[in-house]
């Protein structure tokens, strides 16, 4: 990995060609970042030498820390990380998190809006994989580290060619890196451990059609007897059973699924806060109102404000 300490050149101009169109003001209200991706792209990269720290904040974009000279610390839910220089991390969207910079040093950071892609069969999967701090290096996940580091550069590199079809590179290479993150995660040995190999591969296929199932259903009045019927399971075999595939419990599951569909919603014009709620699958705007204040930090109406069309377009 000796690339890691060779890629910024002395002249760094095209690094910052690339973000020319960028407004220069970092657009925060009570701790919510809109993010200003570039025109027409799923993308925001950034080659950060400022020694300046990021107070607790989070967005919907996804975020990638990449040092590549000096340490850098970050604080996600409570507990703390020092990435080292080489180190990958993922920052889970809608995570709060802060950032504490070293006095000098450098290191990239992706921020990518992943919205379009949760319509894809299987990715239900991957958000849920996404939804966790993720650390990365010779000593983290090593088995898979190379070849998400080298996705990442090859990302980075699309970002600053500023080629015609650098943005579709970059969603294909993204895509690539979460079907190894997904990958990765399904044959994790200790993943359905009592299981045959063969009943371990029913399994995943199993939990896999389940979490389609609820995606293309979270809006209707899901149960845990029910879902838990339609695989065969008991009640208790099945919380078991999908606390491992997904490291949430059922209901905290359909909970999460049901926000990030408010998210989006709530960046619609002309949909009530009522709608929303309804739309998402809440029962009651109450309900909704609690359990998004408690995921997001803010109220349906604050975040709908800081994602008005209007507002991006004003950031932008």
């Amino acid at each position: 990995m000796s690339d890691i300490y060779d890629i910024v050149p002395e002249d760094r101009s095209k690094y910052y060609a690339a973000n020319s169109d960028y407004t220069g003001t970092r657009n925060i209200q009570s701790g919510h970042e809109v993010v200003e991706f570039k025109s027409q792209s799923i993308s925001r990269i950034w080659l950060n030498e400022q020694a300046v720290n990021y107070e607790p904040h989070w967005h919907s974009a996804i975020e990638i820390i990449m040092p590549i000279e000096n340490d850098y610390t970050l604080i996600v839910g409570g507990t703390t990380y020092n990435l080292k220089p080489g180190s990958v991390f993922f920052v889970p969207p809608g995570e709060i998190h802060e950032i504490i910079a070293p006095p000098t040093g450098r290191r990239f950071i992706f921020l990518m809006n992943i919205s379009s892609m949760q319509k894809l069969k299987g990715f239900a999967r991957i958000l849920a994989i996404l939804s966790q701090p993720l650390l990365f290096d010779e000593e983290n996940q090593a088995d898979i580290y190379p070849e998400i580091y080298s996705d990442l550069v090859q990302i980075r590199n699309e970002y600053f060619s500023g080629t015609e079809f650098a943005d579709l590179s970059i969603q294909s290479l993204l895509l690539k890196v979460f079907v190894t993150l997904g990958e990765n995660y399904t044959q994790q040995e200790d993943l359905f451990q009592s299981a045959s190999p063969t009943k371990r591969k029913e399994y995943i296929q199993l939990f896999n059609d389940t979490l389609d199932y609820i995606d293309n259903h979270f809006t209707e009045e899901l149960s845990l007897s029910d879902i838990a019927a339609n695989t065969g399971f008991s009640k208790f075999h099945f919380s078991r059973l999908f606390k491992q595939y997904t490291n949430y419990n059922f209901t905290d599951y359909l909970c999460f699924r049901r926000i990030k569909a408010a998210e989006e919603l709530l960046e619609t014009p002309g949909v009530s806060i009522t709608d929303v709620a309804i739309l998402s699958g809440f029962s009651s705007i109450s309900t909704f109102n609690r359990l998004f204040k408690q995921q997001k930090g803010c109220t349906p109406s604050q975040y709908r404000k800081q994602n008005s069309p209007l507002k991006k377009q004003k950031a932008q």
